[in-house]
């Protein structure tokens, strides 16, 4: 009996794989998520400036107001363009500048007589990336040179307390480790639930689900062959990825055993896709789901500690996130990926993440159970 359950569940699955084969929508979508979207998840917002357009006002014409000029240059800025006062406002409204630096008259003369000059910085806050890193670095550039003109010399004030900055598992603080890995995370959570939500759908849209009702297999049979068939392309997707694209072609480098993260991702798979087929079972077709996912979605990633940590959240809703399974899959993969961890650190988020997909499943089986014969 036993035998032949596996083996109903084994060619339902097979099952499953072409007619996912036979649909090069959903293929394209498995390609671009694990290639494409993973790349530009990591290099699309830039680590540094990079060619942000500035206007400077020249209004003092001295020494200290040309040093102040020259310390803007590629690849951080374009070449700055010396306008007017006039020209000030009319270039921020057209976007011609993200910002428009103005040096007062007398600048040079105030700062050799210890008094207190302003600089007015404007800036285009709707260019965020640029705005808010922009505008800082500006500020410290400024009082750089400010400061190395007032002393004419490069001087560094010896402090009682040396502070030694040590980055651990990114030395050289380089943003795209954590977005690959992030982007990659997040894929998995995404893709599981969409191939398992959309086999289930397709089967009532084609008219299958009549002739499934009609074989020698159970619901469960059937359950179980939609997660194991879309689980396994996630999973060879996903470890390709990791592979091909974040350690081949990016050059990333992993610290934590590979196998260990991906027996995370075969749990977390097991509770993602219970909740696709869940999510399948409420909507009546593809555009209701589509609506479904983005409401599912939307909140699991952003509150699962991926893209902010769990601590800066408020605790009610930590204490909420803690039952999801996107929560335990962010902990265990980026412990493991970022930091090297083993087992003897991420059991726990091994076994929460058992258990919770254990409860979807269920969950997601009585659901299909109560719907199925009202799908066909």
């Amino acid at each position: 009996m036993l035998k032949k359950k596996i083996e109903n569940i084994y060619r339902l699955g097979v099952k499953e794989l072409w007619s996912l084969w036979r649909d090069p929508a959903m293929l394209f979508l498995i390609i671009f998520t694990f290639t494409i979207s993973v790349y530009t998840a990591s290099t699309s917002v830039p680590e540094t400036l990079n060619n942000a357009p500035i206007a400077i006002v020249d209004e003092d014409h001295s020494a200290l107001s040309q040093r102040i000029i020259s310390a803007f240059y590629p690849p951080g800025f374009t070449p700055p363009q010396m306008i007017d006062i006039s020209q000030m406002d009319a270039g921020m409204d057209d976007g011609q500048y993200t910002f428009a630096l103005n040096i007062p008259a007398n600048f040079q003369e105030d700062v050799l007589a210890q008094k207190v000059p302003t600089i007015q910085l404007n800036v285009d806050a709707t260019r965020m990336s640029q705005a808010f890193s922009g505008s800082g670095y500006i500020q410290q550039m400024i009082q750089l040179e400010v400061n190395e003109f007032v002393a004419r010399n490069r001087t560094v004030t010896s402090l009682p307390v040396e502070l030694e900055l040590r980055a651990r598992f990114n030395p050289s603080l380089e943003k795209k480790w954590f977005g690959a890995l992030n982007q990659i995370i997040n894929n998995v959570t995404m893709i599981s639930i969409i191939l398992t939500g959309a086999a289930l759908i397709r089967e009532r849209e084609h008219g299958t689900v009549e002739h499934l009702l009609v074989m020698p297999v159970t619901v469960f049979e059937i359950m179980m062959a939609k997660i194991w068939s879309m689980g396994l392309v996630v999973l060879l997707a996903s470890s390709s990825s990791l592979y091909f694209v974040v350690m081949g072609f990016m050059h990333i480098p992993i610290l934590g055993s590979i196998p260990l993260f991906f027996c995370g991702v075969a749990l977390s798979l097991f509770a993602m896709t219970s909740m696709g087929i869940f999510l399948a079972t409420i909507a009546k077709s593809m555009p209701q789901f589509g609506l479904l996912l983005i409401l599912t979605l939307i909140p699991l990633q952003m509150l699962s500690g991926g893209m902010t940590p769990r601590e800066s959240m408020p605790e009610f809703v930590q204490n909420i996130m803690f039952f999801a399974p996107t929560t335990q899959f962010v902990e265990l993969g980026q412990a493991i990926l970022f930091r090297g961890a083993g087992l003897e650190v991420v059991w726990k988020p091994f076994i929460c993440q058992f258990f919770i997909g254990l409860a979807l499943f269920l969950f997601s089986l009585k659901r299909f159970k109560e719907t199925i014969h009202t799908m066909a």
